[in-house]
């Protein structure tokens, strides 16, 4: 495999998480009678460009399907974030009834619906139909189509370039990123800026998150390497915040190479000295990683099998992604977590993929009253806890097992 950036050749592993079926790919009933496609989960470093990648085995219309079944307005946090975030560029960049917002990847209008509440123009590009769907019942125009050049060309001639983009946690999940930021370049106005989210590698690598690697995430983005992806693709960064989101993010904020005006900021430049200093373009920064997840899989199912032999009951709420790669890296199934409560009724009455664990409502968890509750998506588990805090009052304590086993 070669660098989906650079086009150098990848030799170095930076873990291994065995194989796995796409972990959005939701089994319905149905299903459960047919045999999986599982695809090796192994991410290797560039030491080229240093982008962190995993390595290709399943395309993004597989991944990405019709049915997607992640649904951005089902974490009330996340929904703050996104209302916090569409406040702040409204008064940082002047918009108005006279500017014309775009979100890539705008999944349910979880995002616009704020733009479009606030009287500012707009419109979301969102390949997934359900997700689409969704945001056309807020009254949000969408295009629904993946997103590259080609589109951003279309749009661009039909009038329709942004004063502002927003793409959140998008950018780790297209194969050719090299397109798809200069699609970014292609559909900005000339004065236009775009922002990005998406989860820090650094962060992944200090805390050991190996759980958000999958294959719908095809990068894992340093500030490091974004930059350079963003330069060879008619973009410079001249800002960037860091964000408690998704166990730690970056919010990237770019121009245009040709006709951008802002300065780079101090809190560019401070990041770009801690990922020096941290080592981001050394290969002794990533050596280690396959023993801290070992030991994370180990522990977890070490715990898994006492609490089954004292007799006590276990269930685990949120059907994330980034719990099917622990599920299927840790060989879990029913005899040890029997069912996962899930908020989204897109994945209800659905399994997990992999460990074919049935994904069941919230009145599940209150009939049968487990002792444990495992919060497979720890980066919102202090949410999760607040709201599913009367369950203390029958003796269930809280687990997470990523970045290390806690029990609360």
């Amino acid at each position: 495999m070669k660098c989906r950036h650079c086009g150098t050749p990848l030799e170095k592993t930076f873990v291994d998480l065995g194989a796995s079926p796409p972990s959005n790919a939701y089994l319905t009933r149905e299903a459960l009678g047919r045999p999986e496609v599982w695809y090796p989960l192994r991410v290797l470093v560039c030491t080229n460009c240093w982008l962190v990648q995993t390595d290709d085995h399943a395309g993004r219309e597989e991944l990405f399907a019709h049915d997607y079944a992640y649904f951005s307005s089902t974490s009330s946090g996340w929904l703050a974030h996104s209302h916090a975030y569409v406040d702040a560029m409204i008064e940082r960049f002047g918009l108005s009834a006279e500017s014309l917002v775009v979100e890539v990847a705008a999944n349910d209008g979880y995002l616009l619906q704020y733009v479009k509440a606030a009287g500012v123009p707009c419109y979301g590009v969102e390949p997934t139909a359900s997700t689409a769907a969704a945001a056309r019942e807020k009254g949000i125009e969408i295009v629904e189509r993946f997103f590259g050049v080609e589109l951003a060309s279309e749009l661009a001639d039909a009038g329709k370039q942004a004063d502002l983009t927003a793409a959140n946690n998008v950018l780790a999940h297209v194969p050719d990123i090299n397109d798809f930021v200069s699609g970014f370049a292609r559909l900005l106005k000339p004065e236009g800026v775009s922002t990005f989210e998406f989860p820090h590698l650094l962060n992944l690598v200090r805390q050991n998150q190996f759980d958000t690697i999958y294959h719908e995430h095809y990068s894992y983005l340093s500030l490091t390497a974004v930059s350079r992806i963003f330069a060879a693709n008619g973009l410079t960064v001249f800002d960037v915040e860091e964000l408690p989101t998704h166990g730690g993010s970056l919010r990237v904020y770019a121009q245009r190479k040709d006709t951008g005006k802002h300065p780079p900021s101090d809190r560019l430049r401070a990041l770009q000295k801690a990922e020096t200093e941290a080592g981001i373009e050394s290969l002794a920064f990533y050596e280690g990683f396959q023993a801290k997840a070992e030991k994370v899989k180990d522990d977890f199912v070490h715990f898994l099998i006492e609490a089954k032999r004292k007799g006590l009951k276990v269930g685990a709420y949120g059907a994330a992604a980034k719990g099917n790669t622990l599920m299927n890296f840790a060989g879990i199934r029913p005899d040890l977590i029997p069912y996962v409560v899930d908020r989204a009724a897109a994945k209800q009455g659905k399994h997990m993929p992999g460990s074919r664990i049935p994904i069941v409502d919230e009145v599940h968890l209150e009939a049968d009253r487990p002792n444990i509750i495992v919060i497979l998506p720890w980066n919102i588990r202090d949410e999760v806890m607040r709201q599913l805090d009367h369950a203390r009052g029958w003796g269930a304590r809280f687990v997470t097992a990523v970045p290390e086993l806690r029990i609360s």
